[in-house]
């Protein structure tokens, strides 16, 4: 399982020119789920996601979570993030995990998300979704577990 996260000061997804989800300061989520990952996976990245340390603490350290400052989480699916880059000009898709059964974890990533956290906003699995951001710092990781 990947997840690219980004500091955000805003984000936004839409899809069909509707807003399906919207935080303000927080972490956006790009979640790429690969062909072997099961719950075990979704709940590791849960509690890394909410305990990760990206935000400022009063001496301008990097030293704490979106827990701490009770920002929002905005989770999107991505399955390019589970492509094979390794060679040649084109992705492959084989190491992401077929599209039902991802469907069926990242249902499973966001319910346990919204029982862990306050403030979870969400596009729509599998959907052309527009995303936008200002991404505060630039500040980017990618986590994978």
């Amino acid at each position: 399982m990947k997840a690219l996260i980004q500091r955000v000061s805003k984000a936004q997804v839409e899809v069909d020119a509707q807003i399906t989800g919207q935080i303000d300061q927080g972490l956006l989520v790009f979640v790429g789920i690969e062909k072997y990952d099961e719950l075990a996976e979704v709940d590791k990245m849960i509690k890394r996601l909410l305990s990760y340390r990206v935000f400022y603490d009063t001496d301008d350290k990097m030293n704490l979570s979106v827990s701490d400052i009770n920002g929002g989480v905005l989770l999107v699916s991505q399955f390019t993030l589970a492509a094979d880059t390794k060679s040649g000009t084109r992705p492959g898709f084989s190491t992401a995990k077929p599209p039902v059964e991802a469907k069926a974890l990242y249902d499973y990533f966001v319910h346990q998300m919204q029982k862990a956290h306050n403030t979870v906003a969400t596009g729509i699995f599998g959907a052309d979704m527009q995303v936008s951001l200002t991404n505060d710092g630039p500040v980017t990781f990618l986590l994978e577990c």
